[in-house]
């Protein structure tokens, strides 16, 4: 596996259709190797156009009965979140199969490329890790990209689901996941640092993996105005540290003179003495700092400034992240993926940067984080939304399995009414949906968010629908 050529070694990837495990595929296939796989999104008939993706690239898909692992020499690989009992693990288990993680595989193509490039934080990774290959590929250093979201850049009618890059130059770039502590397996050359704050773990814990991940790298790239990571990059020899920051006029690289239009940004970059124009195609105070981060990460790799500024000024951003769905009778609807009270904080400024009042329909992704999260999310919700905003809450997301249902979307939105915020529990989804295109008028902004629901796009896109046919 270290020389990067896999030709002719069968893997089969158990939740194939997953947004870590798609971008794995691709890129086995496009190394060479044999890839199966199996999906309970598939069994289920969620997303069809996803899984027709990957039989174009020469995947065979299974249903996820055991059928499909059925040679000792098949590597299995499956997320944390796959269960030993689902009957492809019994079967692998039964043959004597090599089993693997996705964060064990990921790993092991990284660290045995000539340039890795890891992107870690809380918030914004799967941004950076775009931008970083918008830039490279920009500069025609064909990079191998492994990311948790699709690029619209990169995206095509013809390959609809982009997540990831097979290039044939040195560089592998790939978001690293705290979430399981499988951060712990990168060894990074150039190590990005976005952030740290409360998602999966305690701070301790979270800082104690951030540290080590970027004590790895020759060159970590980190947020100055993020406190906990600036204390991180302390412990490092200042010159293995690349400083960006929106406050700190001291760091390598700062953004000044921000100007925001409601679908875009512009910024002046400073660096080393120097002043570059820069005009990203996205919007927000967060994507200029996820700029800076991205810049910072192509100059460490050896690119010069003139390349990394004309390349990010090309980023037409990812699917998902205040994705700009379409407009109807005066109504903007946004598909954005915020699930923790960070991002979705980020989207609902982004938002308020702009007249106009925000109707949000908001699924949790799951009962467990909705359990960790339910008082910052009220607390957050509360602070950021405005008098005649809206929020609406479905119930979470459930995809099968056992789960325990101690707080619900109910809980949230009692929270947020208590503080003073307008909020309302529709427990169906379709419902849910319907109310707020029902409650939309000209010049209002409806925002989709939540995470681990490929249908999420679908029904931004039929709510834009709605909204067409409500005043024709």
């Amino acid at each position: 596996m270290h020389d990067g050529n896999l030709s002719g070694q069968r893997f089969f990837l158990v939740g194939i259709g997953g947004s870590g495990m798609m971008p794995l595929a691709m890129i086995l296939r496009g190394r060479g190797a044999i890839v199966a796989g199996s999906d309970r999104g598939l069994d289920q008939g969620r997303v069809p156009a996803k899984f027709d993706g990957l039989r174009t690239l020469g995947v065979e898909l299974f249903a996820q009965d055991g059928g499909g692992v059925t040679a000792p020499e098949q590597i299995v690989v499956a997320s944390a979140a796959v269960e030993d009992t689902v009957a492809d693990i019994v079967a692998a288990s039964r043959l004597g199969c090599r089993r693997l993680s996705r964060a064990d595989l990921n790993a092991a193509l990284f660290n045995a490329a000539a340039q890795p490039i890891g992107v870690a934080g809380t918030s914004g990774k799967s941004t950076v890790t775009g931008m970083i290959a918008t830039i490279l590929d920009a500069a025609g250093r064909d990079p191998t990209v492994m990311n948790g979201a699709v690029m619209k850049d990169f995206a095509s009618p013809d390959r609809p689901f982009a997540s990831a890059l097979v290039g044939q130059g040195d560089s592998y770039v790939s978001e690293v996941d705290e979430s399981d502590g499988s951060i712990a397996l990168y060894r990074p050359q150039v190590a990005v640092l976005n952030n740290v704050s409360l998602d999966h773990k305690s701070l301790d814990e979270l800082n104690r993996l951030f540290g080590d991940f970027i004590g790895h790298a020759r060159t970590a790239v980190v947020n100055a105005d993020n406190m906990d990571a600036a204390r991180l990059a302390m412990a490092l020899p200042p010159a293995r540290v690349t400083r960006f920051s929106l406050v700190d006029r001291s760091a390598d690289l700062f953004a000044t003179d921000m100007v925001a239009e409601p679908f875009a940004i512009r910024f002046t970059l400073v660096h080393d003495g120097r002043q570059a124009p820069v005009a990203l195609k996205v919007p927000g105070r967060h994507n200029v700092s996820n700029a800076l981060g991205a810049i910072g990460a192509t100059l460490a790799a050896g690119l010069l400034l003139e390349q990394a500024v004309a390349g990010i000024e090309r980023f037409t951003g990812l699917r998902r992240r205040f994705d700009l769905v379409g407009e109807a009778n005066g109504v903007a609807v946004i598909d954005d993926f915020g699930h923790n009270p960070d991002k979705i904080a980020a989207t609902l400024d982004t938002l308020h940067a702009f007249p106009g009042r925000v109707i949000a329909l908001f699924q949790p992704h799951g009962y467990g984080p909705l359990k960790v999260m339910r008082a910052e999310l009220a607390a957050m919700f509360a602070t950021h939304l405005r008098a005649d905003d809206l929020l609406v809450l479905p119930d979470p997301v459930y995809q099968g399995g056992t789960v325990s249902r101690e707080v619900t979307s109910a809980d949230v939105v009692h929270d947020v009414t208590i503080a003073g915020g307008n909020a309302l529990h529709i427990p169906d989804r379709a419902a849910a949906a319907a109310h707020c295109v029902a409650q939309a008028r000209p010049g209002d902004r409806i925002v989709v968010m939540g995470a681990r629901d490929d249908t999420l796009s679908l029904l931004a896109g039929e709510m834009v629908q709605m909204l067409g046919v409500k005043h024709a």
